[in-house]
């Protein structure tokens, strides 16, 4: 059994997309493998992945900020 050790909130968010979103909202496709990626300038983080089948972009954006 392989563990992913996961060192930020952020980096689980991501892995929740990777395991949980795997299904392609604009056609149906449903993903075996690949994974969403992160981009961030500071204060939002956008996550994305692009369907292999249609080429569809799904995206999630986390906006941070000061606590």
């Amino acid at each position: 059994m392989v563990t992913r050790s996961i060192r930020s909130a952020l980096e689980g968010l991501r892995a929740y997309y990777d395991t949980r979103e795997r299904v392609c909202t604009a056609c149906g496709f449903e993903v075996d493998e690949g994974s969403w990626v992160s981009e961030t300038n500071g204060s939002v983080v956008m996550y994305h992945y692009e369907c292999p089948s249609c080429h569809a972009v799904m995206e999630h954006t986390v906006t941070l900020s000061a606590a």
